[in-house]
């Protein structure tokens, strides 16, 4: 059905006045924001003038010149910040008892309720069991732990709203609801920072502080940071039981970790080995696969890193020649992008059908560097098109090496060091130099030896570690891995047997690829900050030479003693253990997250009642590296996935597309959003974190160029309707700032919607049930149907879990349907003497149902709105609207009439064109009557029922029928709606044709010389040409209605308007109703 943009409710605006010119006593007052002026009451005339001269534009076909995202972010007013200021402790309920302020401030709104929320327990699910909705179902979900690693951003808010509306929405329904909030340990990140902060502050590296207070520094920066991401859930919205806050490195957490690692180690699936690892030589520390960031090179770029004197080239392909031993002027070129580990160099690899090696299989090669004997090997996996077709092996440096040595048999040699250093088997002349100190020294002593044979541009990716910026290396180290293949075999059969549901859908391929080549998982980490690995190594005197080392796994000390004594046969109490100074991967206890959180390995009455999880949402580039793993240890550990269904959101970009970073300077902290920010607080932000000079200058550079004038204050509903608006289910979401000031403005909307409600109802209001309710007035039942529809579209849209189908619903519910048509119709209505009864009763369901639909999503507004409504009579009333009954489609299904809606379309099309003519004639102040024809007798009734409402929203006087085939009466401009419709408007006295027509042939002239130049222009192909074409129709169009509007200011020039004239005094039929349409 086409809904219209009709004009907008708006009630009259008091002169604000200043705090200080407020009684005490007054409940709320005004602040101007730092760079704002006051808002004075709007000109109602030159208001109208600006959206007359708007829909002219529209009308027109004119080139929307929209303006960029950019200047859209800037363009904004600064309002007044009201205050609410009655004496209110924590935890009380907020003072509803006083007027509304005259506009809506996020500041009023937001204050005093969100304690009072968490003091009565509504987030509890023990409180829920009692509600009179009460299903008897449990819903429970857990928040992804955000890294304590600092201040939550934008894509975190993401994650809250989403899961907040799901929550909000099941406890309203009735549910038995379970929200655990926690915070990720965060190893790497949290240690680099606070690593980073001491040097900063105290000019102290980790290494020169022992262990127990390094991790005091650690505790305490926790300490510091914990409480502010608890703040900004808290302002946020999220409804989460804070009796149940976990910590990953709490106690209870510190438990499970121990016995999953016991468990896994028992069952076969954890072991100690020798492998190659992501390896940041800057922490010192293996890192995972989701720490290391491929980065794409086009070719040669230079890049500065931690540790390295000067820059270092990247994307250059150097060309070595390998002497083939025996015959001197016979060599094979081998091309490398990393010269700097050809020390570490066992063979050269062919493709076996390369033909221009065929009579050197099996031959010896001389290193170029060492003139020590590599062989030449063949293998299939060689690509001979690529480069020369041979490739250099270095099993101890390259994943694709180490797979292609151990085939053949290749020992492996490490020259890199832990620390980035070279090693004692690349020879004095290099040990201990920076890999890429060396790397240069390496290419001058291969051209010294004449076996440097060129360098070109290479395109290439290079894996950087995202936590330090250095080049990632792999390493063969001894560590504890996990074995995957077996857990991963079951992760992937969960998904094809429809026993975990993974939606959207499409991530079901990347899931299958995942876990069809997943290897085995790296768990140690050589950190101090962390779950410390349950594991000792036994020292013997006597394990000596070639016997690997023994190393024994227990939940305490004296439980690995006992494992010890029972492998070496001898008494516990004489072993020597020490204890594995590394510390579990953060990925391995945030696995274990959906679980121990409900206090597993204990079965608690939290775990035998909310586990498995109802729902698991996050972030999609969170599937893999953390979802998988959840159901991986989850399924092994506990024998039931933990959760089976996963809902998974896109990446929240900035409004350019590009991912959120420190660097960029685009990271968000949501309640700079939520309460506004001026540029410099911005930039001391950036000044205070820990990035590098260089990158403070381009990040506050990009952020003044972003944020100008700051950020207005949206509030927090606002940030969340917007987030939840997003079809965030598919590709990433770009936000920008004025996307959520928009929705600020959609808030005074239903704030202004409500001050007039409330107005009208009065204080001896007394509602009506729902089920008795019967509306008299076509509008009234045509609002009550839009109502039932929209309750129908949210109960869709969360079920399906698709949160934007319902923002769209109730913002064109509240916008569309309510302020700009039902209440612009009504109040005519209300304004006759006696009121009538219905259209209060239909009004306060409206407002009732359409702020418990709106709770979810927008819940301080709800809540400060629905608790100024009078209550409906019979039981007690919930004491919050965060608790009362989610209207259901099936409760309202009684008020739904989709033929009265189709209907009531048809009305909507004769206001648009009633709309259009009064633009294209500049009728501004006046009220013209109208005449609807039509030969149809179901539409004239259809008309007869709805000609006040037509009148009223087409700014038109009375409204009447002329009867079929009656002529129209001279001075009045016709338009077509249909083959069986005509509308006609009187123009006769009110438009003055000599004033007009110079206007439009200027007017026309312009679109005129428009068209001739567009259609001067060589056709192209594709969308361009399509805009062409569809420009060229939309100024053909216009321009025919201008010529139309010319013809009919011409003839009223010849009309005399003659007193007393019957053809312009015909009786106007006023409003009736139908009944057989309701």
């Amino acid at each position: 059905m086409p809904h219209l943009p009709l004009t907008s409710f708006r009630q009259p605006l008091c002169e604000l006045r200043c705090s200080r010119c407020l009684p005490r006593s007054h409940p709320f007052s005004f602040q101007s924001e730092a760079h704002g002026s006051p808002i004075f009451r709007r000109n109602r005339e030159a208001k109208q003038k600006r959206l007359q001269e708007k829909q002219e534009a529209l009308e027109a076909g004119l080139a929307r010149r929209s303006k960029s995202p950019a200047e859209s972010s800037k363009a904004w007013t600064p309002k007044e910040i009201v205050l609410y200021e009655i004496p209110t402790e924590l935890g009380e309920k907020k003072d509803v008892s006083q007027p509304l302020p005259p506009a809506y401030s996020p500041r009023f709104v937001e204050a005093a309720w969100y304690p009072w929320w968490v003091r009565e327990g509504f987030f509890k699910p023990e409180y829920q069991t009692r509600l009179p909705q009460a299903t008897g179902e449990t819903f429970s979900m857990c928040i992804p732990p955000p890294n304590v690693t600092g201040s939550l951003h934008i894509g975190h808010a993401l994650t809250v709203a989403i899961q907040d509306a799901l929550v909000r929405w099941h406890r309203m329904r009735g549910d038995q609801v379970l929200w655990v909030p926690g915070s990720d340990h965060a190893g790497i990140a949290t240690q680099a920072v606070v690593e980073k902060q001491l040097w900063k502050e105290r000019g102290v590296r980790r290494h020169e502080l022992n262990r127990e207070d390094f991790l005091r520094e650690v505790w305490k920066w926790k300490e510091e940071k914990g409480g502010e991401i608890c703040g900004q859930l808290r302002a946020l919205g999220a409804s989460l039981d804070w009796d149940r806050e976990c910590f990953t490195m709490d106690a209870g957490a510190t438990v499970a970790v121990t016995e999953a690692f016991v468990r896994l180690h028992k069952a076969g699936l954890l072991y100690r080995g020798r492998q190659l690892v992501n390896w940041s030589c800057a922490l010192r520390s293996a890192i995972s696969d989701i720490e290391v960031e491929s980065r794409s090179l086009p070719g040669r770029t230079e890049l500065r890193l931690p540790g390295c004197p000067t820059p270092v080239s990247f994307g250059l392909l150097i060309s070595v020649a390998f002497p083939v031993d025996g015959e001197p002027d016979t060599e094979v070129v081998v091309g490398t992008t990393r010269p700097e580990t050809l020390p570490g160099d066992v063979a050269v690899a062919v493709h076996p059908d390369d033909a221009r090696y065929t009579h050197l299989h099996g031959r010896q090669l001389r290193h170029p560097l060492t003139g020590q004997l590599l062989p030449l090997i063949t293998d299939s996996a060689v690509q001979p098109h690529v480069g020369t077709g041979a490739v250099k092996v270095t099993p101890a440096h390259s994943p694709a090496d180490a797979e292609l040595g151990a085939q053949h048999g290749l020992n492996p040699l490490s020259v890199i060091a832990e620390d980035g250093t070279m090693t004692s088997l690349c020879g004095d002349w290099l040990q201990g130099l920076h890999r890429f100190v060396a790397r240069e020294k390496i290419m001058s002593a291969l051209r010294e030896r004449g076996l440097f044979r060129g360098l070109q541009n290479h395109p290439m990716v290079l894996p950087i570690c995202s936590r330090s910026g250095d080049v990632v290396e792999y390493l063969l180290k001894s560590q504890w891995f996990v074995r995957c293949r077996e857990m991963g075999d079951r992760a992937a059969q969960a998904v094809q047997s429809g026993a975990l549901e993974l939606s959207p859908s499409f991530h079901q391929k990347n899931w299958q690829h995942w876990f069809s080549h997943i290897g085995d998982w790296c768990v140690s980490r050589q950190l101090w900050w962390g779950h410390r690995i349950p594991a000792y190594l036994v020292v013997e005197d006597s394990v000596k030479g070639d016997r690997e080392d023994c190393w024994v796994v227990g939940r305490t000390e004296a439980e690995a003693r006992e494992v010890a004594a029972e492998l070496t046969g001898r008494p516990g109490a004489e072993l020597t253990l020490e204890r594995d100074p590394d510390v579990l991967d953060t990925w391995f206890s945030s696995a274990l997250f959906p679980f121990s959180a409900l206090g597993w390995p204990q079965e608690t009455s939290d775990f035998t009642r909310f586990y498995p999880l109802s729902l698991l949402e996050t972030g999609s580039d969170l599937l893999l590296f953390w979802v998988g793993r959840m159901v991986m240890l989850g399924t092994q550990l506990t024998g039931q996935l933990p959760f089976s269904k996963v809902l998974l959101h896109s990446m929240v970009r900035d409004r350019q597309g590009r991912k959120m970073s420190k660097s960029l300077g685009n990271v968000l902290d949501p309640r700079d959003i939520i309460t506004g920010v001026e540029l410099q607080v911005l930039q001391e932000k950036l000044r205070d974190g820990n990035l590098d000079p260089e990158e403070l200058a381009i990040a506050a550079a990009a952020q003044k160029n972003d944020f100008p004038h700051g950020i207005p204050e949206c509030g927090t509903d606002a940030l969340r309707f917007a987030l939840c608006s997003h079809g965030a289910l598919g590709g990433d979401l770009n936000l920008s700032v004025s996307e959520v000031l928009s929705s600020r403005h959609f808030c005074n909307k239903i704030w202004n919607a409500l001050r007039f409600i409330l107005n009208v109802l009065g204080k001896k209001f007394i509602p009506q049930p729902a089920e008795e309710l019967s509306p008299s007035f076509p509008m009234d039942a045509w609002i009550l149907s839009r109502l039932a529809r929209t309750a129908h579209e949210c109960e869709r849209g969360f079920l399906t879990r698709e949160l934007s189908l319902v923002a769209h619903a109730l913002h064109h519910f509240w916008l569309h349907s309510l302020c700009d048509v039902y209440l612009e119709a009504s109040k005519p209505v209300l304004s006759h003497s006696p009121c009538p009864t219905g259209p209060p009763q239909v009004l306060f369901s409206c407002a009732d149902v359409g702020l418990r639909l709106l709770a979810p999503l927008m819940p301080f507004l709800a809540e400060e709105l629905w608790q100024r409504l009078p209550h409906r009579p019979g039981g007690p009333p919930a004491p919050s609207i965060s608790v009362a009954p989610y209207p259901s489609a099936q409760s309202l299904e009684h008020w739904h009439q989709p033929e009265l809606e189709r209907h009531f379309s048809r009305v909507q099309e004769v206001v648009q064109a009633l709309r259009a003519l009064r633009a294209s004639y500049q009728l501004t102040k006046a009220r013209p009557r109208v005449l609807l024809q039509s030969s149809e007798p179901g539409e004239q009734g259809l008309f007869e029922a709805f000609l006040e409402p037509l009148g009223t929203l087409g700014h038109c006087g009375a409204v009447g029928l002329l009867p079929p085939g009656a002529a129209a009466p001279s001075g009045w401009v016709q338009a077509t709606l249909s083959d069986t419709t005509q509308i006609y408007m009187e123009l006769q006295g009110l438009v003055d044709p000599q004033t007009h027509l110079p206007l439009l042939a200027a007017r026309r002239h312009k679109l005129q010389k428009q068209l001739d130049n567009l259609v001067a222009k060589t056709p192209s192909e594709g969308e361009v040409e399509t805009q062409r074409q569809h420009r060229l129709s939309s100024l053909q169009l216009e321009l025919s209605k201008l010529d139309r509007a010319v013809s009919h200011l011409r003839q009223l020039m010849d009309i005399s308007p003659a007193p007393g004239n019957p053809e312009l005094s015909l009786p106007i039929p006023r409003f009736s109703s139908l009944p057989h349409l309701l």
